[in-house]
């Protein structure tokens, strides 16, 4: 790792001329694609550039001339035109004369090419000025140069003549003749490096005096030889067969960046122009290393013009971007390896164009950041940077050039910002940042936050921020760094935590808090002094940014903590998470936070790999649904759904806390009540109702076990919410798809809202173990009821009666009637009246109200505007809990009907059983006491009386639920002796006689306290055929034989009573009896008393002696059940398909 220096300081910024002195160019046989650089070998001038970091290319200006210059213009002035004319002429068949390369020793201005530098004519000069004594033949031409005792002795330097040739151009008063001579020059051969570069000191030199004439010869060999030589596209890379003229365009390229050099004070009316001709020559010639070498070489000669020239700054350039475009070309082009200071070159002279006005627009700049960052960055790691360069004769150090590299980039980022001093500036180059701080590789990391450690070192000692922006972006930068405070890099963890405290400094000299600053000195001197790694380390800091970010800022650093939650990072991953918790248990985040921060943990959360990050996520969950419950809440609903079934770890998050807990369901009823008149209400809105929304998850929360108690707990409102919620849906005529469910289907599709709401209604009770409930309306068809508008409130009634007989949470669910009672919505009166009416016959009902209140709140129906709500609160003002003289009546009407039933030729049965149940019901807490004990058996003897025997079945089940406490008993026996005949009638030929037959069949085992009675009912409800049966009668059987040892028990009644038992079975018709078609099986042959038996239904198993057992022999049970390891393994019935899956 390089040390990272000091941030130099402002006025050292102009100070790196030695950036723009220029690499060697190649030789002039490398045209090889393998790889793309300008030079392999770094030159004599690059070893002492690297040294003298202060080194220009023109060191002194050509005005600084020495006493051999002198005399040489001198000679040269004092010569006519056509001498002049004479000279240069031999100087052009002198220069055709060389056409091999001549490699100057020394420095070069990094073209090939060295110039004589000023005060410096020495002998090789003279030797140059031999060739033109030998080759001029006019004696008068030869005495101008007799005073300089020339002597040819060695040879010439070629570069010298170019030079001669354009200070004579220079001198020349005639514009015919410069533009001749130039031409004549340019027509040379292109294909050495030192004589386009020659060509290119000639033409400059000439246009210090003849700029036009220069600009106008440069334009004529552009049209006639540069656009002959373009390619006809960008990838065009084939070479021009023309050697002469292959590099003409090279050529040009040094031309204008010599004209430029030489131009002066006039080089601003020219610059736009120079570079255009500059970006069109290289965009239309064919790319190899010697156009760009001659572009980059013009690029500085042009950058040192503009320097050198005072009023730059005023002036308002052009084509600057397209430049620096051809320049980021040049860059991305580099080979993955540093065997050139080439990238240091460009980024220093796009440093300096940056500077020109007008500014640079952010999409160039944006350009110009990427591909910096991207040419260094991606350079292989230290360690393998020499080893990836190829063979070389002289390897360079390859760490000098890196760091050179890297200080150019900190001298561009130091120079955007010097030029736009503002907090938006600092997040637009941080932004630049973002794919390097995220990068997996070590090395990528490393550098990209030593660059952001030295930018902010550089802004916070220097530059004084103009303006007080708080750019939100400023909080994701703060959060990328934040993830690496655990990276596995020692330095990168150190330098990515000082830039979190640079930039808190930052933010706190903004607001120039010195409270603050202070504060943070001491935090900084503690937190470096601090050696144990532990959460705590990051506390304080994590309060200090909650203190400096606005909620803006906040946001955005926590959305990128938990864009970390998604690494396979899994230090990276727990930093975030507990970061995160961190400042979720600070109490920083604000109200409007609370929206955009739950939408962005949503988006994550399928994305998180590792389970502990989740846990402590959800813990973090629960503190914010703690702190904004309200809000939390609100962005739930709105994130998908709830039938998507994404947002529910956080719906389950919010259960952790119990109090939370009924704080989220309490919200949910009261978004459940946000009902819109359906003329409000437009068709597309429909599904956006928040009404419906908080329906699909409080549905989708009945399932969830985390709410089971919470459920339990808020189960009143729920259900009264549920009820008024159909009848809204009902209004607003969103009935589609509610009748057409199959609750057998394995097709996964989302539930229309009317059946949502009905199943939330069925799961409601379900899943609170209210089950029987549940089986009665299931066993009943009555939630089929619920799914007409015309029938709902036989629903409600029925559904209402069914709570009372087992009383299911009546007082609550009363204490919500009378809430909703009282409401101005018509549809709260109705559900409210329904219920209280039918809740007066429960026998718990006096221990939570008193008459009078009810008398109130029914007399409060009474002026109800509608006729229903009258009518029921009429019909309850005439129950017998209102009006106790009425129990002598109905018992004294109860006792007539009864001595017609059981007379010897009762009239009209069904009407009489019609009656009976009105007047059961009727008595409601009353009871029927005795009565019900002479009426069970001969109900039970019409079980086989085929016009009656439904009616007798169903009435039979109400007789043995109210006949009190105290006649319980004898109502066991009942029953027991009636679990044969219904179990026949299991399978009835009347599909209304079968549903009332289960309902009392399942009302007898609840009566007998059987053991799986939830189990039977599921193979009542949903059972089908054979199999169903069969497992029906093992529940009845295992449930027998557990209670066969107590002598109490109802099978030792059944034992005693063998002949009501099994003489009832052996008694009955060989083939059917009372509607009942038995399995299709031929029938068997008689046993020993010559009864016919159908093994194929599960009754046959009552003629085996192993449910009656002979005296003395043991019962074995285990014969039929297979023993009671397979008894235990009996699988419990699934609920609904719906339902099943539910179980959390």
């Amino acid at each position: 790792m390089l040390e990272c220096g000091p941030a130099p300081a402002p006025q050292d910024l102009c100070s790196h001329q030695e950036s723009l002195s220029m690499v060697a160019a190649p030789s002039d046989g490398f045209h090889g694609s393998q790889w793309r650089s300008t030079c392999l070998l770094p030159t004599e001038e690059q070893k002492r550039d690297v040294g003298h970091p202060g080194r220009a290319t023109l060191d002194e200006s050509l005005g600084d001339r020495s006493p051999w210059e002198e005399e040489l213009l001198g000679q040269i002035r004092a010569m006519s035109d056509s001498q002049r004319s004479r000279v240069l002429e031999a100087i052009q068949h002198r220069i055709e004369e060389h056409t091999q390369v001549i490699t100057i020793p020394g420095g070069s201005s990094g073209l090939g090419l060295q110039l004589p530098r000023a005060g410096h004519w020495g002998p090789s000069t003279v030797f140059c000025l031999q060739l033109l004594w030998k080759e001029v033949a006019d004696p008068g031409i030869r005495e101008l140069l007799a005073p300089l005792n020339l002597e040819p002795q060695q040879p010439v330097e070629k570069a010298f003549l170019f030079l001669v040739y354009g200070l004579i151009l220079r001198e020349c008063a005639s514009s015919d003749l410069v533009r001749r001579h130039l031409m004549r020059l340019l027509e040379l051969s292109h294909q050495t490096a030192g004589q386009r570069e020659g060509m290119a000191v000639a033409s400059g030199i000439a246009s210090s005096s003849h700029l036009q004439e220069v600009w106008a010869t440069l334009e004529h060999l552009g049209r006639t030889r540069v656009l002959r030589t373009a390619c006809t596209s960008p990838d065009y890379q084939e070479p021009y067969t023309d050697v002469h003229w292959r590099w003409v365009s090279s050529t040009s390229l040094l031309c204008y960046g010599h004209m430029a050099l030489h131009a002066g004070e006039r080089i601003l009316p020219w610059v736009d122009n120079v570079i255009s001709r500059m970006v069109y020559y290289f965009s239309c010639s064919c790319y190899d290393n010697i156009l760009e070498t001659s572009f980059l070489s013009a690029a500085v000669m042009l950058v040192k013009a503009l320097k050198q020239e005072h009023s730059t700054r005023r002036y308002r350039f052009t084509q600057i971007p397209e430049l620096i475009q051809c320049l980021l070309a040049i860059l991305q082009k580099e080979p993955n390896f540093l065997a050139t200071l080439f990238r240091q070159k460009i980024i220093l002279v796009i440093m300096e164009l940056s500077k020109l006005q007008p500014s640079l627009k952010p999409v160039v700049k944006s350009r110009i950041l990427q591909t910096c960052l991207q040419s260094l960055y991606m350079l292989p790691p230290m360690e393998m940077l020499k080893s990836c360069l190829p063979p070389l004769d002289l390897a360079p150090d390859v760490m000098v050039l890196y760091q050179k590299s890297m200080q150019a980039l900190d001298l561009l980022l130091q120079t955007f910002i010097s030029e736009n001093k503002s907090m938006d500036e600092m997040c637009f180059l941080l932004q630049h940042t973002e794919p390097w701080l995220k990068s997996d590789k070590s090395h990528e990391c490393k550098r990209v936050v030593q660059t952001i450690f030295l930018l902010l070192k550089y802004v916070v000692d220097y530059v004084k921020l103009t303006d007080e922006a708080t750019p939100s972006m400023l909080g994701h930068q703060i959060g990328l760094l934040m993830l690496l405070w655990r990276d596995r890099d020692p330095v990168t963890q150190s330098h990515s935590r000082q830039c979190i405290y640079l930039l808190l400094q930052l933010l706190i000299q903004q607001k120039g808090s010195m409270g603050q600053f202070m504060h943070l000195n001491k935090m900084k001197n503690f937190e470096a002094k601090a050696l144990r790694r532990s959460e705590m380390k990051f506390y304080n800091l994590v309060k200090a940014l909650d203190r400096s970010l606005t909620p803006a800022q906040h946001t955005q650093l926590i959305l990128t903590l938990l864009g970390g939650l998604c690494s396979h990072d899994h230090l990276q991953c727990d930093l975030a998470s507990q970061l995160l918790l961190m400042i979720f248990q600070n109490q920083s985040i604000k109200v409007e936070q609370v929206a955009e921060i739950l939408q962005g943990l949503f988006q994550e959360l399928p994305s998180i790999v590792f389970k502990n990050i989740l846990q402590t996520m959800m813990k973090a969950v629960t503190v914010l649904g703690t702190q904004h419950t309200q809000e939390t809440v609100e962005v739930m609903l709105s994130l998908c759904h709830p039938s998507e079934r994404q947002v529910l770890p956080l719906w389950k998050a919010l259960a952790n806390n119990n109090q939370l807990a009924r704080k989220v369901l309490m919200l949910l009823y009261m978004k459940l009540k946000l009902r819109p008149p359906k003329e409000l209400v437009r068709l597309s809105q429909q599904a956006e109702l928040i009404s419906l929304l908080a329906l699909g998850t409080i549905y989708e929360l009945l399932y969830t076990r985390e709410y089971k108690a919470t459920v339990r707990w808020a189960f009143a409102g729920i259900l009264v919410g549920l009820l008024t919620q159909l009848h809204y849906l009902f209004e607003l005529d969103v009935v589609e798809g509610i009748s057409d469910y199959q609750e057998d289907s394995l097709e996964v599709k989302p539930l229309s809202p009317c059946r949502t709401c009905l199943e939330a209604l069925k799961g409601l009770f379900w899943t609170t173990n209210y089950w029987e409930v549940f089986a009665y309306l299931q066993l009943l068809r009555g939630w089929e009821l619920f799914e007409h508008l015309e029938t709902y409130t036989e629903g409600v009634t029925l559904l209402a009666r069914a709570m009372a007989h087992y009383d299911c949470e009546v007082k609550a669910v009363l204490g919500q009637a009378v809430i909703s009672l009282k409401s101005s919505e018509e549809r709260d009166n109705i559900v409210a009246i329904l219920v209280i009416t039918e809740f007066l016959n429960s026998q718990e009902l006096t221990q939570y109200m008193s008459r009078r209140a009810m008398d109130n709140f029914l007399s409060l129906g009474l002026s109800s505007p509608n006729q229903l709500v009258r009518a029921m609160s009429l019909k309850g003002l005439t129950s017998i809990l209102m009006d106790p003289k009425k129990v002598v009546l109905l018992r004294n009407q109860l006792a007539g009907l009864l001595d017609s039933f059981m007379g010897p030729e009762p009239q009209d049965l069904m009407g009489l059983m019609g009656d009976l149940g009105d007047i059961l019901h009727s008595l409601g807490t009353q009871g029927i006491g005795a009565t019900s004990i002479k009426m069970a058996p001969a109900l039970l003897s019409l079980f086989e009386d085929a016009p009656v025997r439904g009616g007798a079945i169903s009435l039979f089940g109400d007789v043995v639920h109210s006949g009190g406490k105290k006649y319980r008993p004898a109502l066991k026996r009942q029953a027991f002796q009636a679990l044969v005949p219904l179990l026949f009638h299991l399978v009835d030929s009347c599909p209304a006689v079968v549903m009332k037959t289960k309902l009392t069949f399942l009302r007898c085992a609840i009566l007998l306290k059987w053991e799986f009675r939830k189990e039977l009912f599921g193979k009542l409800a949903w059972g089908h055929g054979l199999g169903a049966e069969n497992d029906i009668f093992i529940y009845m059987v295992w449930t027998a034989g557990r209670l066969g040892g107590g002598p109490r028990s109802p099978w030792s009644e059944a034992r005693s009573s063998r002949p009501a038992g099994g003489e009832q079975l052996r008694q009955l018709p060989p083939v059917s009896h009372a509607g009942v078609d038995l399995p299709g099986q031929p029938p068997q042959k008689p046993e020993a008393d010559g009864h016919e038996v159908h093994r194929g239904h599960p009754a046959g198993l009552l003629y085996r002696p192993l449910l009656f057992p002979e005296e003395g022999r043991p019962e074995n049970l285990q014969e039929i059940l297979g023993g009671p390891e397979e008894g235990l393994r009996l699988r419990e019935p699934q609920i609904l398909p719906e339902l099943s899956g539910r179980h959390h």
